[in-house]
């Protein structure tokens, strides 16, 4: 109800009728304190109190967080009412709330409130802020709230009874649980999903839903109830976290799922650049100027840019886009919504229906994006299905081409046979005079045979003397690495070559003594058979927890060997392709191996590379 003139603010009545009532338009009066200086009395004083104006909006705003608001309301009291009654007020997000409440002496006590106190000074511990009003007193009181805080926040003051705040309180707690339960479930639900298809959208889905619900506990006051009641200042800075890794999760979820970098190349440009822009402003946010968080609005760029990803591949014939859509609508409704209360451009009252639009649809939003999800999968298994089902088609093509390849070789065959059947005569003729030259080749075979057996003999030797001089030849100091990859080719013969060099004498645990042992889970390892200890071929040797392939490694063991550890890290790095710094600190480490071990080394010729291989115990 709204009072043209302004002179008369209306008073809000104590009804039992009534379980609750939100005071609107002409209801509340307010008043700008520019110097944060006003005290109670000033405001009381007839100078002051005639600069109140009326509100003419459905929802009062502080506008601008760098002044006071006072606020005055009347309520009519009813001494005779049956119920106790509360005035709560509905943003969480308030710094500063201080209720000026009168006595039956017309004197005045104050009641402090706001996400800057602990959570443990409230009058309830709920979520909203409450304080009780005096039911003993009668007729039209007046009642002063001085307001103060860092962003813009709603002034939405309720009137309830404490039957109905209790009432409400439990049926809006459970509404939250189920919020929260559903959150927590398609949380899991992807993270299954994840498991089993190891996509990355899953995780930026999971992302998201778990930033919504933080971003959803900040705005509800529910992180301040549960999750750091005793620290008030992440009240200011939490949800601007929280709606930061929301807006960036949601972004790189769409990308993934609408595929735009294959769908719509430039849009995914576009996105990039969102995302490198809203992060730049998150930077500014921390470093230069916290209050900036407030300005929520700026995430209708990203919000907008992907639904319109969703609409622009959904008009190119990207099916699994429909859904997201759908989803994304209710979550832009939501959103704009918000932004209407938020710029008191809302025409409505204010209602807790309206109040949590967003997180309605934040579930609706949820819903569908499972849809969307499950429809990329079907569709995905679809092409799947279809794929095979050309695979077998092309197959039965095949085994066609195959048949008539068959008959037509069939053809031939009964041609050929025919010219055999001519020829057999003439076979038959030779036969006989072959068998006297079989006779002969008979002893010639059994020659030959003697001979291969004096081939393979003289092969064996000549395999043996080749394997020796390529052995030496890759020993030498000038060999490369692509001639020294020729006997240490691959991770498997590096293994091997340290399982007989480190198990030559026999294998004994080092835990227990054991000698008895099976394979261990990783290649070449051995596990004992008695206390289950499992040592891997590199334990305790030269290249335990090196990072560089093994066969580089050992050239590079070789390399120091061969030049007595004069090879300098820079020309290590130009051999192996490895960084310097890399080189030096593990030349460093085989150099001081070599000077502990010159003894055992001095007259190992080829060999004494590999004896610098096992490290201390």
């Amino acid at each position: 109800m709204y009072v043209p003139n302004g002179n008369a603010q209306i008073a809000v009545k104590i009804s039992d009728t009534a379980k609750q009532q939100i005071f609107r338009y002409g209801e509340v009066d307010y008043l700008q304190d520019i110097h944060n200086k006003l005290t109670l009395n000033q405001v009381k004083s007839t100078a002051i109190t005639n600069k109140f104006k009326v509100n003419k909006v459905a929802t009062p705003i502080t506008s601008d967080p760098d002044i006071t608001y006072w606020y005055r309301i009347k309520i009519g009291h009813n001494p005779q009412s049956r119920n106790n009654w509360i005035l709560e007020f509905f943003d969480q997000t308030i710094d500063s709330i201080t209720v000026y409440s009168p006595d039956k002496q017309n004197n005045y006590s104050a009641t402090f409130l706001g996400s800057s106190r602990p959570f443990t000074a409230r009058m309830y511990q709920h979520k909203n802020f409450s304080l009780n009003i005096n039911n003993n007193l009668s007729g039209n009181q007046i009642y002063y709230i001085r307001i103060k805080s860092h962003q813009p926040v709603n002034v939405i003051m309720v009137l309830r009874s404490v039957n109905w705040f209790i009432s409400y309180a439990l049926d809006e707690y459970f509404f939250f649980g189920i919020f929260y339960g559903m959150i927590l479930v398609f949380g899991l639900y992807n993270l299954m999903m994840f498991i089993a298809m190891r996509q990355k959208q899953y995780l930026y889905y999971i992302a998201y839903n778990l930033s919504i619900g933080l971003y959803e506990m900040c705005a509800d006051g529910i992180a301040y109830q549960y999750i750091w009641p005793g620290s008030p200042i992440w009240n200011h800075n939490a949800y601007g976290v929280a709606l930061f890794s929301a807006s960036i999760c949601s972004v790189l979820f769409a990308q993934s799922l609408l595929n735009v970098k294959v769908n719509a190349p430039r849009l995914n440009k576009l996105i990039i650049w969102v995302m490198l822009l809203r992060s730049l402003f998150f930077v500014l946010c921390l470093t230069v100027n916290k209050n900036w968080f407030s300005y929520k609005i700026i995430e209708i760029i990203p919000l907008s840019v992907a639904f319109y990803a969703g609409c622009y591949v959904l008009m190119k014939g990207y099916r699994a886009a429909r859904f997201f859509v759908i989803g994304y609508s209710f979550l832009l409704t939501g959103f704009i919504i918000k932004a209407l209360i938020s710029l008191n451009i809302w025409w409505l009252p204010v209602t807790a229906a309206i109040y949590y639009s967003l997180s309605f649809c934040f579930i609706m939003e949820m819903i569908f994006i499972s849809f969307a999800i499950g429809d990329k999968v079907r569709i995905l298994k679809k092409k799947e299905e279809e794929a095979q089902l050309l695979v077998i088609k092309q197959l039965k093509l095949n085994e066609e081409l195959k048949d008539a390849l068959n008959k037509n070789l069939e053809d031939q065959v009964q041609e050929r046979t025919k010219e055999l059947s001519e020829k057999s005569l003439l076979i038959a003729q030779q036969n006989e005079e072959l068998k006297s030259v079989n006779q002969l080749l008979k002893q010639q075979t059994e020659e030959i045979s003697r001979m291969n057996v004096l081939l393979e003999q003289d092969n064996s030797i000549l395999h043996q003397d080749i394997e020796k001089v390529t052995h030496d030849r890759v020993m030498s100091t000038e060999v490369d690495f692509e001639e020294f990859s020729k006997i240490y080719p691959d991770r498997e013969t590096c293994f091997k070559f340290l399982s007989d060099l480190k198990w030559e004498n026999g294998y004994a645990c080092r835990k227990c003594t054991n000698t008895h042992y099976g394979h261990g889970h990783l290649p070449y390892s051995r596990r004992c058979s008695k206390c289950g200890y499992e040592e891997s071929v590199i334990a305790y040797t030269l290249l335990q927890n090196t990072r560089i392939p093994l066969n580089k490694a050992f050239y590079m063991i070789f390399l120091m060997y061969s030049t007595n550890g004069k090879i300098s890290s820079h020309k290590l790095s130009e051999i192996l392709s490895i960084r310097q710094s890399t080189c030096w600190a593990y030349s460093s480490r085989i150099k001081k191996v070599m000077n502990s071990r010159k003894k055992e080394t001095k007259n190992a010729g080829d060999k004494g590379w590999s004896k610098l291989v096992m490290e201390l115990e």
